[in-house]
């Protein structure tokens, strides 16, 4: 992904802010569906208007979130924005210092949280779903022995992967929505197991 449209998190204030579930969920749709308003969002979260407001706030104030006043119609309406497309969190900037190293773990553990959500609403909703849509997907996991070169390979081929179906989706999506596709969610982690 160009690195324009990533932000890579090291402020323990802003990972804090980002941590709260309603505001994660908050920049998740504002950049998965694009602009959208106080009502628009609050109708799509199922939170009032006023919790919609201070959480956006929170996130403007962390420098995710941006007003879109290009988009109001009047000047009583008002637009939201995300900043940027991607956010990254890297443990190792925060390894020697206690206090980053908290804040980051409560984002990473946020993040792990959301993506299980994501995984159950597609359970939930797999029933429903077209069958050849179903038949595309992929879940799993694997249990492998690597080295900590290995295993420092396999991430950056994994990032590459990403990358390269990122960037395919972008361009093949710049004019809106295309007939056929589908909002799909791509998880995946390369973690040491912790020995038992």
């Amino acid at each position: 992904m160009d690195d324009s449209r990533a932000v890579r998190l090291t402020d323990p204030a802003v990972m804090r802010v980002l941590a709260h579930p309603t505001r994660l969920t908050l920049l998740g749709e504002l950049r998965s569906e694009g602009p959208a308003t106080v009502g628009g969002l609050s109708r799509v979260l199922d939170e009032a208007p006023g919790s919609v407001s201070y959480h956006l706030g929170r996130l403007v104030d962390a420098g995710l979130v941006e007003e879109a006043p290009d988009l109001a119609r009047d000047r009583r309406e008002r637009w939201w924005r995300a900043v940027h497309q991607l956010t990254t969190v890297s443990p190792t900037d925060s390894l020697d210092d206690p206090e980053r190293h908290a804040a980051s773990t409560a984002l990473r553990r946020e993040f792990a949280r959301r993506h299980a959500a994501v995984l159950q609403e597609h359970l939930d909703a797999e029933a429903s779903l077209p069958r050849e849509l179903v038949a595309a997907l992929t879940t799993g996991d694997r249990q492998l022995r690597l080295t900590t070169t290995e295993l420092r390979e396999l991430s950056d081929e994994l990032e590459a992967l990403v990358d390269r179906w990122q960037a395919r989706s972008d361009a093949l999506s710049a004019d809106g929505e295309r007939p056929g596709t589908h909002r799909v969610a791509l998880v995946y982690a390369a973690v040491p197991r912790v020995p038992r």
